[in-house]
Order: structure tokens, then sequence, then C-alpha cells
């Protein structure tokens, strides 16, 4: 193999896809990144048996023919290039290595063959269908901050992606929910994905989606089977597992008949939330919000240093209401409002409360109180 490709490129295209390639393997090729040359064009591609991301990139192939190199050696240094420059890969005779040259440096790289490199073979995949990147990229952005961490409950730890009719139209619908609070966002659901199954796209998949859609006015082709997912967009084509579980009934969580309303400015609400919560111990971050008419008053009390209050304008009738929540979970929520206000549907204070965006109605938020 013999290729000659800008630096500005090759680096794109490793950013991209190095990510994927765990630091630790006990599998030695997957600390390898794949490269195939043929064409005017460099494909490379990285997993980790549960992920595979492949991205071509123009090139000059003198010579074609395929190889695997470590993945963060090569983007190391590749990253260390002078800006504009050429960068001249090409292997030995008998393919054990593989030299990267650019101006006057060169450097020699250790090969293992392409032909044991992992495919991560997606199979058939049974349903198709096109969203803009900007809408799939905004179900993943209001929904991944509440994706658990807790390795016990695997079936928990990504985004439940499904269709579901919703005030008389197919919805595409993501959620994600930790125990604790629950993130739901939708979208109109494009034609192709009536019928789809039910998915749950593991955390480690959605982040590398979030960072791969740079184009929001891109167009992603995404193919969808029980136990797998393909997304093509641009020269970049994503293939991941699927988690395999069943995700709660999350309807059950979303409390319907919280009948106490408040509105409060998002923004001031969120710096009161970040101020006062500056006191609370990083083990229990409750923050106290007592309401009455047209008020608010945010308390934190920490035994060990002191207490902070602040007062708030809110739009709010009814009986007076105490109710404690963790202060992370509510800046969490906030910081995917879009609208200037934040709309609570409170019950009592030891019930779920529902969290709404007064810009639309497209996502939602249920946050479990704290005891304080």
């Amino acid at each position: 193999m013999r290729i000659t490709i800008e630096r500005s490129n090759l680096l794109k295209s490793l950013g991209h896809v190095h990510r994927v390639v765990e630091r630790r393997n006990t599998i030695p090729i997957l600390s390898n990144v794949a490269l195939r040359a043929e064409g005017a064009a460099l494909t490379l591609k990285a997993t980790d048996l549960d992920l595979e991301i492949t991205e071509s990139a123009p090139a000059m192939t003198e010579q074609a023919g395929a190889t695997t190199v470590p993945a963060h050696l090569l983007y190391e240094i590749v990253r260390k290039l002078p800006d504009g420059s050429e960068v001249l890969l090409s292997t030995n005779a008998d393919g054990s290595t593989m030299t990267v040259a650019s101006g006057r440096s060169k450097f020699s790289l250790q090969c293992l063959p392409e032909s044991d490199f992992p495919d991560l073979t997606a199979g058939e995949l049974s349903h198709g269908f096109k969203i803009k990147a900007a809408d799939l990229k905004m179900l993943i952005e209001k929904t991944q901050f509440a994706i658990s961490t807790e390795e016990t409950r695997y079936y928990l730890n990504g985004i439940f992606l499904h269709t579901v009719e919703a005030g008389g139209a197919l919805k595409l619908r993501a959620v994600a929910t930790d125990g604790h609070r629950l993130a739901r966002a939708e979208i109109e659901a494009p034609a192709g994905s009536e019928g789809m199954p039910g998915i749950i796209i593991p955390r480690k998949t959605v982040g590398e989606i979030q960072k791969l859609i740079d184009n929001p006015e891109e167009i992603v082709h995404f193919e969808v089977s029980d136990a797998k997912i393909r997304l093509s967009f641009g020269d970049i084509v994503l293939t991941s597992k699927l988690i395999d579980g069943t995700f709660p009934d999350y309807q059950r969580v979303i409390p319907a008949n919280n009948d106490k309303e408040m509105r409060v400015d998002c923004a001031t609400f969120a710096s009161a939330v970040d101020r006062v919560s500056t006191i609370s111990s990083e083990r229990g971050r409750a923050v106290k919000l007592s309401l009455s008419d047209g008020q608010m008053v945010l308390t934190v009390n920490n035994p060990d240093s002191g207490s902070a209050t602040e007062e708030l304008a809110v739009s709010f009738e009814g009986d007076p209401l105490e109710i404690g929540f963790n202060a992370k979970y509510l800046l969490d929520i906030t910081a995917q409002l879009s609208g200037d206000d934040a709309v609570f549907k409170l019950a009592d204070s030891g019930s779920p409360t529902v969290i709404l965006d007064s810009a639309g109605a497209d996502a939602l938020y249920v946050l479990m109180p704290m005891r304080v």
C-alpha cells in the first residue's frame, strides 16, 4: 500500500474513528485502526466490538492495499505534523510495518494484517428511515444527561428510541432515566419509522453520534434491527450493537394529575439554584423550594458550613408548598430548556414533579423530590 493524503483530511477522519478505540485492550488488533487504500480514497475503520465507525477521506493512491496500525499512536503523530503538510503512508514488502512520512519527519509503525480485523457486519436491518441531523441531535441532547451510569440496571444505560401514537400523530420519541429523573423528547415520526422495534442505544454510541454530527442540515440514513443500528451520513458510517434488555414502562412514572403550576424565568432560576447550592455538601445537594403566592424562597442548609437563601418572583397561586430537589438535577434540566420560562407541574412535597419548556411541547422532564 502506498498513498498520499493531506494532513487535515487524515487528521479529521482519524479524530472521528480513533475515539472508539479503548486505550487498554486484551486483544491487540482492537488497539488498531484499519486502513484501506483504493481509488481516490483512504477508508479508516475502528471498533471496540460493540461500536464500529468507518470514514472515507480523499487521497491519491499509488498502490492499493490494506493494513492496521495503532490508532492512538497514528492520531498523535498526524496531530503533531505541521499544518498544510502532505502525508505519505506506505507499507513494506511483507506488510509488517508502515512508514508515515511528511517533510523531514519519518515514523515506522508495527502493523497487524487487515484480514484479522473484526467486522461488525450489520446483517439484515429491518427498518430504515431518513432523519435530519438537527432532529437527531435534539433528541439526544435533550435526554442524554438522564442516562443511568449504574451498571447493574444495564437496560437504563442508554436512550430508548421508539415510535408512539401521541395526540393523533405518530411520534419518534427518545427517553432516558436513571430512576431519579426522566427526560423525554419527541419529533414527528419520519416516513419509514412506522413499526420499528423499540431500541436502547448505548451511552457510548449516543456520545459518538453527538460528536460526529457537525452539520445540522445533513440527512442521516438511520437503519435499525432488534440487535443493531447503522447510521450513514456524509463519509461516515456508524454501526452499533444495541442494549439487549427491556426498557421499563416509563409512562407510569409521568404524573398526569399534577394540578399546581409554577412558572419561573429559567435563567434567573438556574442562577439562583447555582448560587445557593454553593453551600451544599457534595453528598446531599438538596435545595428546598418554598412556594407561596407569587414568590419562591430557595433554601440550602449544610450543618457543616452554614445556610443560604434567595427569593424569586414566580407565577404561582394556591396553598403554600415546600419541596426539595437535587440542585445538580435541577440545573441539568434547566440547561435543556430553550424557552424563557420553566413550567413546574406539582402535586405535593413527596410526589414527582413534571417540568416543561415554555418554548414548546417537544420535551418533558420528571424529577423525583428529595427530603429536606
